[in-house]
């Protein structure tokens, strides 16, 4: 496991080992994700301090190893365009370095943590032109509050709808463009070797554990570390954005899935974690204020040019291939989050 000492990778971890297997974690311990040192294990699972860009130390870790699951990231919409080669080189040439070594050690099951960045905007249906991809969001657009993409055709307001596996990839910010290229490296390492890949595109991903106070964080986190210090939540642009919401211990379970999954197959396999009840940006805060007795959350106006508008998925064929679905609901993953430990 990569990344398994991060938000995410502890939970995937716990699931492993919860189900049997013997798991052997290599991570960075990347100030973007870890403000303390990287613990020696993690539930019972030993940590090798390493980066992914050291082959020998890749090739150390995977001696014996059946399936690597890939977590280990530079995650969010980072600080500014300074971090850009931070995220080439930990989430592409990281990548590379691990399939490289996979191939020599033989190792030819992967899952890969992939992400929903991938499609961009998500769908959208316009009543004279049907299904369209809107372009680029625009900052004069943003500024003036004109937060709906238009038709690109027409000008016309959109419907969104949910997006499928096979939906065109469109990248709208550099940690986008490089989970992009991880898709697009172990598709091609997976025909190269006629290894077995399934490739989970996360939802925004929230729960116990996440890492409080840093701009990589999702948007759970940085609303809850604002209640809990008992600031209102600030919810950027006018808080309409639409996203699937899903519990880190779903997505343990996906991961769960997939490593099954890898023993059954070849190829490349992408498939969407995602619980297909959407919410609104505002509606998370709104919750998380009230499940822990906070302040109300305000609508600022505000923006980020990298960030879409709209983006919900369809988790059927998740549903239909892995038997995965996901159980926790959003009232009730709240709930739970609202208290839970950060890290």
């Amino acid at each position: 496991m990569t990344g398994g000492a991060g938000f995410i990778g502890s939970h995937v971890v716990a699931a492993l080992a919860e189900a049997g297997c013997d798991v052997t974690i290599l991570d960075s311990g990347h100030p973007a994700a870890h403000r303390t040192p990287v613990p020696g294990e993690v539930c019972g699972a030993p940590v090798l301090r390493a980066d992914l860009r050291d082959a020998a130390a890749v090739t150390a870790a995977l001696a014996g190893v059946d399936v690597v699951v890939h977590q280990a990231a530079m995650v969010g919409l980072g600080v500014d365009l300074d971090d850009l080669p931070d995220y080439v080189g930990c989430n592409e040439l990281g990548t590379a370095v691990l399939l490289a070594r996979m191939a020599r050690a033989g190792v030819h099951r992967l899952v890969l943590a992939s992400s929903m960045v991938v499609y961009g905007e998500g769908g959208y249906t316009c009543t004279a032109h049907g299904p369209v991809r809107p372009g680029p969001r625009v900052v004069a657009d943003l500024a003036a509050g004109r937060f709906e993409p238009p038709c690109p055709h027409c000008g016309a307001p959109l419907a969104p709808e949910l997006v499928g596996e096979d939906a065109p990839l469109d990248p709208r910010s550099v940690y986008a463009a490089t989970k992009v290229a991880q898709e697009h490296l172990t598709a091609a390492w997976a025909r190269e070797t006629g290894a077995a890949v399934t490739a989970l595109r996360y939802h925004n991903v929230y729960g116990p554990g996440m890492p409080r106070d840093t701009p990589y964080s999702g948007v759970a986190a940085i609303f809850r570390s604002a209640v809990e210090a008992g600031r209102p939540p600030r919810v950027f642009e006018d808080g309409g954005q639409r996203r699937d919401f899903v519990h880190v211990g779903d997505v343990a379970a996906a991961n769960l899935a997939a490593v099954a999954d890898t023993g059954t197959r070849t190829g490349w396999r992408a498939y969407n974690v995602a619980s297909g009840r959407p919410a609104t940006v505002g509606e998370l805060a709104a919750q998380l204020s009230r499940a822990a007795a906070g302040p109300p959350p305000v609508t600022t106006g505000e923006f980020r040019l990298g960030d879409v508008r709209h983006i919900v998925a369809s988790p059927a064929r998740a549903a239909a291939e892995l038997g995965f679905r996901a159980g926790v609901g959003l009232t009730e993953g709240v709930t739970e989050f609202a208290t839970a430990q950060l890290r």
